[in-house]
């Protein structure tokens, strides 16, 4: 999720149905009785990552969904150590016939404020999303949903577009799968979060009973919770933001928190790896650290007063030719990261390594060659001037050398001059979208373990990441593989979207990463969370 962390499945839409896209504080507070079925605490995380907001119709990054895997209830949800979708505070969910989806509710649900939990609410949620329709949302999931009716309090029958979608019951588990409290949510606005807190909109495994907004939110354990996911096993987690990776580094050194997850530099995971008082903690990695090219904006794009297609698509060619994923991989994250080499990253069923067989040498390594023969061929002149953003906390501290490191590689190509510039997430995620960065840094956690995740998202017209990028060829492989129940089939369509937008270039990956915490010798349970679905789940530590 960018993600930022967050995909649009307009592919599936019909013809005129547009795709739906610190300051460090004091230590551990927060205490009390624990709620029956939990034990020990209470448990303090630390993060770098933030809240843009806790209405899951006004965000779609990675920071503020770990915060609502906790708070809210989901129709489907995955069990800790897994990816596969399962009934959470649903019953039982499966297609009754191919365009229809049909979710039974368990019985006797409610909100942390009193309100019965039904029908009502989901269907409102699932409307609410495509009514407001945020950019900065993951309204853009629900591309393949026609409609969503609530035959009775606890049955609610999805309706969608295409058949055979082999990706819906993941996109239930996403961040557009929040459930909310109908009667606290408005149906047409981004709610704020301290509108959210103070009705008590929570039907999770956890309560929040104190917010300060990135800077410390303690969580306590719902005991009203029905889902899948049982009581949490400890009865009080707190949630600590850091500006400054360093100092979240020294607070689980020190015990001043006892997990930090969310991120540290490459040297800080090496050198805590050597320190008995932690352990450092590794799961399976989804995490896609990418540039994106703006193509109205960047250079010959299609706004800019000397627009040229051909000359816009040498440049991205000639940036794909010189970069070295290695030594970025090597030198700035010190093997916690691999290079990337297509769209899909390296484990996913599909990926291929369209870029490496396309770009550079052939092999991985750069091409300076190639580089300048693209940007001759085009007419380009060079040293050519770009604007590349960046963004210094969400992505983590190790940004800034990251993006030193492709700058230096760029400029000493000879081929291009770089204006390299930094703004703050908050700001960031807005500007992004309103076409301020003609080429900028993205990454990507994905909102569910499927290939599509990594495509549907990028490559339809109405794209997440805004960035005007079309390609009917891709668009029409993006809905056949959503609908394809043929997993040969499938993987091969997948592939074959891979190469197309390779060749097109609209963003260029660079990065893929494994998930990474540290915690104290003592706490437990941060393993289990550390899985596929790539969900961090505070109801599992404990101490």
């Amino acid at each position: 999720m960018a993600k930022t962390t967050s995909a649009v499945r307009s592919a599936l839409a019909l013809a005129g149905i547009s795709a739906l896209a610190l300051t460090a504080c004091t230590g551990p507070s927060g205490g009390g009785a624990a709620p029956s079925g939990t034990a020990g605490g209470p448990i303090t995380v630390g993060t770098t990552d933030k809240v843009t907001f806790l209405d899951p119709a006004g965000s779609y990054d990675n920071g503020s969904f770990m915060v609502m895997n906790q708070i809210y209830p989901f129709l489907l949800n995955s069990k800790p150590g897994s990816a596969e979708p399962e009934p959470d505070i649903a019953e039982s969910a499966e297609f009754t016939s191919p365009k229809e989806y049909t979710v039974k509710l368990k019985s006797g649900l409610t909100w942390a404020n009193g309100d019965a939990l039904d029908s009502a609410d989901v269907k409102f949620t699932f409307d609410r999303q495509l009514k407001i329709n945020d950019p900065n949302g993951p309204a853009s999931l629900l591309g393949n949903l026609e409609r969503v009716e609530a035959t009775d309090a606890t049955t609610v029958v999805f309706h969608l577009k295409a058949e055979n979608d082999q990706t819906f019951p993941f996109i239930l588990t996403s961040p557009v799968g929040p459930i909310v409290d109908d009667k606290a949510f408005s149906a047409d606005k981004v709610m704020t979060d301290e509108e959210i807190i103070e009705k008590k909109s929570f039907a999770g495994p956890f309560t929040i009973t104190s917010y300060q907004k990135n800077q410390l939110v303690s969580f306590q354990a719902n005991p009203d919770y029905k889902g899948m996911l049982g009581a949490p096993a400890t009865g009080t987690v707190n949630l600590k933001y850091y500006a400054d990776s360093n100092n979240l580094k020294l607070d689980v050194q020190q015990a001043n928190i006892d997990v930090a997850w969310r991120s540290l530099t490459a040297t800080d995971v090496e050198s805590l790896a050597g320190d008995s008082k932690v352990k450092v903690h590794k799961g399976p990695g989804g995490e896609l650290r990418y540039i994106v090219f703006n193509f109205d904006t960047m250079p010959f794009g299609a706004k800019t007063p000397q627009a040229d297609p051909a000359k816009a698509l040498a440049v991205r060619q000639a940036m794909a030719h010189v970069v070295d994923r290695d030594a970025l991989a090597q030198q700035v994250y010190k093997g916690t990261y691999l290079p990337a080499w297509s769209y899909v990253p390296d484990g996913f069923e599909g990926a291929t390594t369209s870029l490496k067989e396309q770009y550079g040498d052939g092999s991985g390594k750069p091409s300076l060659e190639k580089a300048k023969k693209a940007l001759s061929d085009a007419g380009v002149t060079t040293p050519l001037s770009i604007n590349l953003q960046y963004n210094p906390d969400h992505y983590g501290k190790s940004s800034g050398d990251e993006y030193a490191m492709v700058k230096q590689q760029l400029e000493d190509s000879g081929l291009f001059k770089v204006n390299l510039q930094s703004t703050e997430w908050v700001t960031y995620a807005k500007e992004r979208t309103k076409d301020v960065y003609p080429i900028y840094q993205l990454g990507w956690y994905p909102d569910y373990s499927d290939a599509d995740n990594y495509l549907t998202p990028f490559f339809s017209e109405n794209n997440f990441l805004k960035n005007h990028y079309s390609n009917a060829e891709v668009q029409d492989l993006i809905a056949k593989q959503l609908v394809n129940p043929d997993k040969d089939g499938r993987k091969q369509q997948i592939e074959q979207i891979q190469d197309a937008v390779a060749k097109d270039l609209s963003t260029l990956p660079l990065l893929q990463g494994a998930q990474v915490a540290v915690a104290g010798a003592d706490v437990k349970g941060v393993e289990t969370t550390l899985d596929p679905s790539f969900k961090f789940r505070l109801g599992v530590l404990s101490k």
